[in-house]
């Protein structure tokens, strides 16, 4: 439950960061979006690494499906536009990828 929490808190605060670069730089937004932007990484990377994981290359790997879902929920909240059938076929190869990761037996 804690890996699935601090993954969605970091898609969150992922996204929410990159999208104020993009509201600066594609939708001519004040300069000011940068502050909390940047704030907004770095708590994403700090939530990262709450992942219980041994390796962080697999924490990455894994949480890049929540990154896609999380992607096409911001697209349809923020943005006001509903993935098509390809968007969520795609989201669900990758949770099903992100679930292949976590979920693996591992040797002991």
């Amino acid at each position: 439950m804690t890996t699935l929490l601090a993954y969605a808190g970091a898609a969150l605060a992922e996204i929410a960061g990159c999208f104020a670069f993009w509201a600066w730089l594609r939708l001519g937004r004040s300069p000011l979006w940068l502050g909390p932007g940047l704030l907004s990484l770095a708590l994403f990377a700090w939530l990262l690494t709450r992942v219980e994981s041994e390796a962080a290359g697999r924490a990455y790997a894994a949480y890049g499906g929540v990154y896609v879902a999380a992607s096409l929920a911001w697209l349809w909240t923020v943005e006001g536009q509903r993935p098509d059938r390809w968007d969520t076929v795609g989201a669900m190869v990758c949770l099903l990828g992100t679930g292949i990761i976590l979920l693996g037996p591992r040797p002991a």
